[in-house]
């Protein structure tokens, strides 16, 4: 089996980072070409709109199980798979002239990205360790924005200049060259392979359900990307359709929602080590005022810009509590990287486009106002959701302090060495579980209990 070459690693780990954000790139790309989409295939908003949810759950569902398959069988050949068929995919969608057959070539997209980007994520954790993992995983979301950011503005200019089809024939193309890099420089990850256990596997996705941290931090994250897919969806024909503007101020909204939803997240880089639910409660407070501005806001004027500005201030405070949530659900279980990879981002993909393409589809957004009534009601629902994620911290927190003590019991402090001294509570449990034996100590027992 090929494995990593040690002069490789640094090119690996920026094809792993070119490859994260493609999820996100796949669907920004042609938001601003979905009105001329629906006029191609003579269908409406609602149809066109279903190739997004359709990719969006077929990844997010395949995610809940492609990552016990990557334990088991490495990260590289089945990743390298998915690539090639992503990128004739791409293709084969360019030229189809039937509306159903881009129905199920977006599902076979949305199943193989989500190898592609779970394999690519449990990298990190094969490779990297320590601080240095953890500065890793606070990237992902920010590496991950830059989808939006330069998808939709590319996507952009395409449509205005070569039509829809040349999305997707860029899809294709940008692919194929990562697939080549990847075979030339690449190669295994994975060191210790878990044998594939359906019932073991089972258990394991069973435990991380009922944490109860994990699980509301998982709707967290769901209902802050909600805000970002709502807006992508409803856009193009808002900006188009009612502002009467050109699919490049689609494009270029989009850019610059993207580049809000990155800068949130390098902003909540910078205060990392700050109370979790300190900088949370400020956020949230800070949406819900800018979602009651953005509606009063529509009874005196209103146009395309006004509808860009409000939406692009909610979308930096969702990338700050984006990246904060989804690293802390990321570090919650590392011992499982493959599947608690796969869990988080299914999760979040499956839940996302659900929830999105329902509100969408059962709510008639067509203006400024009606945009800002889903974004208050999506944010006090958020808001709702965290408290009672706090109180779950809170209790971790508190068991946690009490199983520190039950190590002085139970191990010297020469023992524990450098796992205590700089603990907190986001990798606390998962330092416990990977390096001491849950069956053979007290302290296990305590952190399992602290899960549940």
């Amino acid at each position: 089996m090929k494995t990593i070459k040690e002069n490789n690693v640094g090119i690996s780990t920026i094809l792993a980072f070119a490859l994260i954000p493609l999820s996100g790139f796949a669907t920004d790309i042609y938001i601003p070409s979905l009105p001329s989409m629906g006029n191609h295939f003579h269908i409406n908003g609602s149809a066109i709109q279903l190739t997004i949810a359709l990719f969006m759950i077929s990844g997010g569902i395949s995610q809940l199980f492609i990552g016990s398959l990557l334990d088991s069988f490495g990260r590289y050949r089945l990743s390298l798979a998915a690539i090639l068929i992503f990128s004739i995919s791409s293709f084969a969608i360019g030229f189809t002239e039937k509306i159903e057959m881009v129905y199920f070539l977006r599902i076979v997209q949305g199943i193989t990205v989500s190898i592609i980007v779970v394999s690519k994520r449990a990298f990190f954790m094969d490779m990297y360790t320590g601080d240095k993992l953890k500065n890793y995983i606070s990237l992902f979301s920010i590496v991950w924005a830059t989808a939006p950011i330069l998808a939709p503005f590319i996507g952009g200019f395409l449509q205005v200049w070569f039509g829809w089809q040349s999305n997707f024939y860029f899809l294709g193309a940008l692919t194929l060259v990562i697939f080549v890099l990847e075979l030339v420089f690449s190669g295994e990850s994975l060191k210790n392979f878990k044998p594939f256990q359906a019932k073991a596997i089972l258990n394991t996705y069973s435990e991380i359900l009922k944490t109860k941290d994990y699980v509301l931090g998982l709707t967290l994250i769901t209902l802050s990307y909600s805000l970002v897919v709502i807006y992508g969806m409803v856009s193009p024909f808002i900006i188009e359709h009612v502002y009467h503007h050109s699919a490049m101020l689609t494009g270029y909204s989009s850019l610059l929602s993207g580049a809000a939803l990155m800068l949130g997240g390098i902003i909540s880089k910078s205060v990392i080590n700050k109370p979790l639910a300190k900088k949370m409660t400020v956020a949230l407070g800070i949406q819900i005022i800018l979602a009651t501005a953005m509606a009063m806001s529509s009874l005196y004027t209103e146009n395309a810009f006004t509808f860009i500005a409000f939406t692009l201030s909610i979308h930096l405070v969702s990338g700050f509590v984006f990246n904060n949530i989804f690293a802390y659900c990321l570090g919650r279980f590392t011992s499982n990287a493959g599947i608690v990879s796969g869990l988080t981002g299914g999760g979040l993909f499956a839940l996302t486009s659900i929830f999105s393409y329902s509100v969408v589809n059962t709510t008639s957004i067509i203006n400024q106002e009606d945009l800002a009534i889903v974004f208050l009601g999506t944010i006090v629902l958020l808001g709702i959701m965290f408290v009672f994620f706090a109180r779950e911290h809170y209790k971790l927190k508190n068991n946690l302090n009490s199983m520190l003590i039950e190590v002085k019991e139970v191990y010297t402090i020469k023992e524990i060495g450098n796992k205590t001294k700089n603990l907190n509570v986001k990798g606390v449990e998962t330092e416990i579980i990977e390096n001491l034996s849950i069956k053979e100590t007290r302290l296990a027992k305590a952190t399992n209990e602290s899960s549940k």
